[in-house]
């Protein structure tokens, strides 16, 4: 790899991080195809699939654990969520991360697709809880058993395609259980480091993660996951949700427009 390859990992860390911390997310939603596209778009060289999931976990790792931290200062992180989706995305994600490397490429570009797609939708369809009771002093009610389930499940799938599961946990959250934005938000960052530091030892066991970019890639993370955060506190929970339903929808068709036509 040449610098102009590590430059531009660096950029794509920096740039989508601060999305991530805008939106509550991993941004392996978009690091990924943003991975697989933007380099070759810019001549700066092609990454696999494997490495691509291998720095798309990277960075949903650190800019998750970075955005988390900022989450909680503003009183947005419950742990009763954190606790009870964490343990099992956790495991679900090593399974499912250890289990991809036999996998072909082509079904997690297809699963990941799918993943996005019904996301997508999610986000479309769900509403803010109004339930002034439902996020007092960062106490949640919440279906706890169903919380758990969910994110077992989703956290396998995930683990599979390199992602720390905010891009589907967070419409999951908002339709099913209910939970209001800005918590959704601020607890699933905590989840997804979780999920994520399952996936990164899982994906650094099996030799799925080069060094050299996931540093380059963590140097961009870092920092930006902290502006959008910041940013974050400044905007109103309709348009977060908007903003995250387009993004993840457009990843979705980008995604499926190669599983269909193969580029």
């Amino acid at each position: 790899m040449d610098f102009s390859l590590y430059l531009t990992i660096f950029s794509l860390g920096l740039g989508i991080s601060i999305i991530s911390g805008l939106l509550g997310i991993g941004g392996g939603i978009i690091m990924a195809p943003a991975l697989l596209y933007i380099p070759p778009l810019l001549h700066a060289g092609q990454l696999d699939m494997k490495t691509v999931t291998g720095l798309t976990i990277t960075q949903g790792l650190f800019a998750s654990l970075s955005g988390a931290w900022r989450f909680n200062k503003y009183k947005f992180v419950s742990r009763s969520l954190v606790f009870y989706m964490g343990i099992t995305i956790l495991i679900g994600a090593l399974t499912g991360a250890v289990f991809s490397k036999y996998v072909p490429d082509e079904v997690l570009v297809a699963l990941f697709a799918s993943l996005a797609l019904v996301a997508a939708v999610l986000m479309l369809i769900a509403r803010e809880n109004n339930n002034p009771g439902n996020g007092d002093n960062g106490e949640l009610t919440f279906n706890k058993p169903l919380a758990a389930i969910i994110s077992l499940v989703t956290g396998f799938l995930v683990g599979m395609v390199g992602q720390g599961g905010s891009f589907i946990q967070i419409p999951l959250m908002l339709f099913i259980l209910k939970i209001p934005t800005r918590f959704a938000l601020g607890s699933n960052l905590a989840i997804v480091c979780l999920s994520s530091s399952a996936g990164f030892v899982g994906k650094l066991a099996t030799g799925q993660i080069p060094f050299l970019p996931a540093l380059a890639l963590i140097a961009g993370s870092l920092p930006g996951a902290q502006a959008g955060g910041y940013f974050s506190k400044q905007t109103g929970t309709t348009t977060l949700r908007y903003l995250l339903a387009i993004i993840i929808a457009l990843a979705a068709l980008r995604m499926w427009f190669q599983v269909l036509w193969g580029r």
